[in-house]
């Protein structure tokens, strides 16, 4: 439960809209809730601003279907993560307002419009089209929380003229998230251009000697470029998460 909500909730209860009893109820369920196989937090909106993000790889299909019904009933978002599409079904067949994004493994349900708490835009660079899937978790991750997304793809080092053809698109984002494979060397270049916080993020795309994205995960933290930071392999939520917290108002 977001603060939005428990004010929302007090401001009923002062108004008489609506019982103590029934604002008791409400509030039963902080600060988590113990499903045995789960404990959701439902304090953290409150603390973080933002709704536990579930993560759905290892968890069954009713294991995860009982997180969301607990986080709905507090009137949360629910975002859950690596969501394999058998899973995904079975989540929409009894939500059916959820949308799940295939390419990403990403499921969205909106309990509450999301409102705008961004300073100024994110924008989400991907160096290949391989990388899409990474770059896709990291938008849709800072959409669910706030913030203003653009993205533009494809346009890695090998060919660097298709990034320099969006610089003023760069120069304007408040922060860039920068996804890459292979040598991961995109964001090094993309961090020397700006004077706005760079989030590198490394994915598992290349060939052998890229070892599943350890390559690109020490060529990116190797990086010459000042200001550059880096989240784990394939970690897209990471990245969107943490640009989320440095662009709030």
């Amino acid at each position: 439960m977001e603060e939005k909500a428990v004010r929302e909730l007090l401001e009923n209860v002062r108004k008489g809209r609506i019982g103590i009893d029934e604002a008791m109820e409400r509030l039963r369920g902080l600060p988590f809730e113990d499903l045995g196989y789960a404990c959701i937090d439902h304090h953290r909106g409150l603390r973080r601003g933002a709704s536990e993000v579930i993560f759905g790889e290892g968890k069954t299909a009713e294991e995860i279907l009982g997180i969301v019904q607990g986080m709905c009933e507090q009137g949360d978002n629910i975002l859950v993560t690596r969501l394999a599409p058998e899973k995904a079904e079975r989540v929409i067949t009894r939500y059916p307002e959820a949308t799940y994004h295939e390419n990403s493994r990403v499921l969205v349900l909106e309990n509450r419009p999301v409102e705008d708490r961004g300073k100024g835009e994110i924008l989400v660079i991907s160096a290949g089209t391989s990388d899409i899937p990474v770059a896709e978790e990291a938008a849709l991750t800072a959409r669910f929380m706030g913030n203003r997304v653009e993205t533009v793809y494809d346009l890695g080092v090998s060919g660097l003229h298709r990034l320099l053809a969006h610089r003023e698109k760069i120069a304007a984002a408040a922060v860039l998230i920068v996804v890459a494979g292979m040598e991961g060397a995109l964001p090094s270049v993309v961090g020397g251009m700006v004077d706005k916080p760079v989030i590198a993020v490394p994915t598992s795309i290349g060939y052998g000697a890229g070892l599943g994205g350890i390559a690109a995960l020490l060529g990116m933290l190797n990086s010459c470029a000042a200001g550059v930071t880096v989240v784990n392999i394939d970690n897209g939520f990471g990245a969107g998460y943490a640009a989320s917290l440095i662009n709030r108002l």
